[in-house]
């Protein structure tokens, strides 16, 4: 879910090149012109997810779902994204005996956060580990480095400031330093396909697991 993103796009290529992997459903609202032998493509109404119980049958979810508040300007609506989607989703997969969930939050996430996007992922992190799949994986990205397909420019020049910061953030701070998606992408399939024995990841310790 969520492949049309930056870090999403680049999971499924990860996924598509993985030989563990034999079969792909990309659950999306529209095309990705994407073909592959191992891709199923499967277009829904996330308004109506309930209808499409079956195409949530899988060893592994991998969720990478987000807006932003200059594509959602409104909380409620925001709320039906980041929240209701990857909730809603997770809710399915666990009727459906899916053994793990693997999805993207945010560095920062806390659900008794003042600020609404960190309380809102943070949330949506404790409505996902209440389901209690046999492995949860959260990944809490910082700011992702590369280009996306809008223009954010506050965006870009919060990364071309923090990746000029980067080299000054060392020991409790290497958690703050840019990622590029690449990295995330790779931990998140490493992290879902090895033991370990905590379902929260920092920055960090994704730009480690993701080389």
């Amino acid at each position: 879910m969520g492949a049309s993103g930056l870090t999403g796009g680049i999971l499924l290529k990860e996924l598509l090149d993985d030989d563990r992997y034999s079969k792909i459903k990309v659950v999306g609202r529209n095309p990705l012109q994407v073909e592959h032998l191992k891709l199923e493509e499967y277009l829904i109404d996330f308004k109506n997810m309930g209808q499409y119980k079956e195409v949530f049958i899988a060893d592994e979810c991998y969720c990478c779902i987000g807006t932003t508040r200059a594509k959602t300007p409104d909380e409620n609506k925001y709320r039906q994204i980041d929240f209701g989607i990857p909730v809603e989703a997770a809710r399915i997969c666990a009727e459906n005996a899916v053994s793990a969930f693997i999805v993207m939050s945010s560095l920062g996430a806390d659900d008794k956060s003042q600020v609404f996007y960190s309380r809102l992922k943070g949330q949506m992190e404790k409505a996902i580990l209440d389901l209690q799949f046999r492995k949860t994986i959260i990944v809490r990205p910082s700011l992702i480095a590369g280009p996306r397909k809008e223009k954010r420019r506050g965006e870009q020049i919060a990364k071309l400031f923090m990746g000029a910061l980067n080299p000054l953030l060392i020991g409790g701070l290497r958690k703050y330093r840019t990622i590029h998606p690449q990295t995330i992408a790779r931990a998140m399939v490493w992290l879902a396909n090895n033991p370990v024995e905590k379902s929260i990841f920092l920055s960090d310790e994704l730009q480690s697991l993701g080389k």
